[in-house]
């Protein structure tokens, strides 16, 4: 019987991992089916996190030292893919890839979400290397440059926002000519001078070389007419594929409540509307997805746990 099953193994998981061990819980698995670290290992450069300064380093070298402060209070790690969990009476069953069932008197799940990828040319092979997802992440690396943005809901246009007060020029493409972005956010937007819209219109390609992008082709599917935008930042915003999968129950429900994007409910201390069941991180309602905020999601979680399983003894 587990003390804590923590499910998914970005900041969130390992932070929750850390302060459940630490905090004296003797049994807590992390179930992860790759290395521990989360989307931040793929970033190749870290200026955001509090007291981390150090360009040379990569994502990769950042999450290292959480997995072994992690590990080294006694925090186990379970190659095992977490097909489903669910509440029979007081305790937890999680069943693994190939039907084996685990028990655990809590469980903090933290699959996060994934940007949604676009499929233009080279969107892939520049991702990461000035192609993003991240707007607060990586807009100060193109301080005073020209920078493109490809999306027209309220994330794109409230990024763009958030651009044109770092970048020279903020170029949005949106495959329409009417926006779903909320009125306010738009009318905010397009009252900013340097914010520019190019509608009808989508990324053909990402273009650059050994050192990143260097520019975009934007094609207009009115006329096929292609324009070729030279710069080095393309922020892509067209929505989040959240991984809840693994709060279905057997006939295809949420355990849990959920909004109307999937995403978790919780309040502010990471409770579920199941007693006992956590959620962390970037699967949560109004998640900022910073790795700064995900720790903290996770140290809340693990709290929590802690106080749950005291109150239940």
């Amino acid at each position: 019987m587990l003390d804590c099953a923590i499910i998914g193994g970005g900041p969130a998981g390992l932070t929750a991992g850390l302060y459940t061990t630490r905090g004296g819980l003797q049994n807590v698995t992390l179930f992860e089916m790759g290395v521990p670290g989360g989307q931040i290992t793929k970033s190749s450069e870290i200026e955001n996190y509090p007291g981390f300064f150090d360009s040379s380093k990569t994502g990769l070298d950042f999450m290292d030292t959480w997995q072994k402060q992690c590990f080294h209070f006694g925090l186990k790690h379970e190659m095992k893919k977490v097909e489903s969990i669910e509440k029979t009476g007081e305790y937890f069953n999680i069943t693994l890839e190939g039907g084996e069932m685990v028990e655990a008197k809590t469980a903090i799940i933290c699959t996060g979400a994934v940007p949604r990828r676009a499929g233009f040319n080279g969107e892939d092979a520049f991702y990461g290397r000035g192609v993003s997802t991240c707007a607060t992440c990586d807009g100060f690396f193109y301080k005073d440059k020209p920078v493109t943005i490809l999306g027209g809901g309220d994330t794109a246009l409230e990024e763009a926002f958030f651009l044109s007060n770092i970048c020279s020029d903020v170029y949005v493409v949106h495959r329409r000519d009417e926006f779903r972005a909320a009125p306010p956010t738009l009318d905010r937007a397009m009252r900013k001078e340097n914010i520019h819209f190019i509608t009808d219109s989508l990324i053909d390609e990402a273009y650059g070389d050994a050192m990143g992008l260097q520019g975009v082709k934007i094609k207009n599917l009115k006329t096929d007419e292609i324009t070729d935008m030279s710069n080095t930042g393309l922020f892509v915003f067209v929505g989040q594929d959240v991984k809840n999968d693994v709060l279905k129950d057997k006939q295809g429900e949420f355990i849990c409540k959920m909004n109307e994007l999937g995403q978790v409910v919780v309040d502010l201390k990471m409770h579920t509307s199941v007693e006992g069941l956590f959620v962390a991180g970037d699967l949560r309602i109004d998640a900022p997805k910073q790795v700064v905020s995900a720790a903290g999601d996770g140290s809340i979680a693990a709290l929590q746990v802690i106080s749950y399983i005291q109150e239940q003894q």
